[in-house]
């Protein structure tokens, strides 16, 4: 993990931070996050959303663990003439103090963040023997997702698309498709991890006990696959409170009278205490993470003692 701005609150220097924090330890982070969540020891609250005045907006992310609380806010700022600036900051306050531990610039612990709870899904809900992985996308969080997913499952075959990817540009290893119908054709799993506002794949074309993870875009309503494929899918979530009210097709299914939040099978707290039914492996799966502010909170415990 490279590239992390931090303000420690001692002497409040800004020094440049990059510690090499692996893939099994953010998981392990995340375990322990979301199993003291579904044992009452975490606070996990919603994401609110502040309209900025003249267009805009802030999400906030908050979250608390014992003796931490961590507030990440990600703001979404209009250009006239340019792309969108989007940043995200995350603050880690030691509880028992009251003071900041931790300032950094969330970008790249957003990308990890996300990878790693897909990636923990992978681990708990693709079939035994998984070995053909799909990853849509190419970008930072497409090529982050591929490197957790292959710390969790052994995969023999992984095929990558988008629509600017070339053999040279893939990692290496991944074969590049010519459609993401290709690439998630036979494919155990299928990670979902493009910016786009609509549906990138068909669900219904996929095999009984198929993985597919989805994380979204931050654009309103936003969702990969559509609200209508639900109705015939496993669906599970990051944490049940929130997905069901923050990701876009399963609030415009629920709207439309196509699905509703009770249909929702387990959430990542419930699949790491057994307290929800693993997949069937009679239909496809679906997983949705919207972001959540342990999640932040557990990589930035991680960074503040790195």
């Amino acid at each position: 993990m490279r590239n992390i701005l931090y303000i420690m609150s001692s002497k409040i220097p800004i020094v440049e931070h990059t510690p090499e924090l692996t893939p099994t330890e953010v998981l392990d982070a995340l375990r322990g996050a979301f199993t003291d969540l579904a044992a009452g020891a975490a606070i996990q609250p919603p994401q609110t959303v502040t309209l900025l005045p003249g267009g805009g907006d802030v999400i906030a992310y908050q979250a608390a663990l014992p003796g931490s609380y961590a507030l990440k806010v990600s703001p979404y700022l209009p250009q006239p003439d340019a792309k969108a600036v989007v940043t995200a900051w995350t603050l880690l306050l030691d509880t028992t103090t009251g003071r900041p531990a931790l300032l950094c610039d969330a970008g790249v612990l957003t990308v990890e963040r996300t990878a790693a709870t897909s990636s923990l899904a992978v681990d708990l809900l693709a079939r035994p023997g998984a070995t053909a992985l799909a990853v849509i996308g190419s970008g930072a969080q497409a090529r982050a997702h591929l490197r957790y997913a292959c710390a969790v499952r052994a995969f023999t075959s992984v095929r990558m698309y988008s629509p600017a990817l070339t053999e040279a540009a893939a990692p290496e290893g991944v074969t590049v498709a010519a459609s993401a119908e290709d690439a998630a054709d036979g494919a155990d799993v299928v990670l979902l991890c493009t910016s786009a506002a609509g549906p990138v794949i068909d669900p219904a074309a996929l095999a009984p006990a198929t993985l597919v993870t989805s994380i979204s875009t931050n654009a309103p309503r936003a969702h990969e696959i559509a609200p209508e494929a639900l109705a015939a899918l496993e669906v599970y979530g990051d944490y049940r409170p929130t997905v069901t009210a923050a990701a876009g097709e399963m609030v415009l299914a629920a709207e439309r009278g196509l699905w509703s939040a009770g249909d929702l099978r387990g959430d990542l707290p419930e699949l790491l205490t057994g307290r929800c039914p693993v997949p069937s492996g009679d239909r496809p799966v679906f997983f949705r993470s919207t972001g959540l502010g342990l999640e932040d909170l557990a990589v930035a415990r991680l960074l503040c003692h790195g």
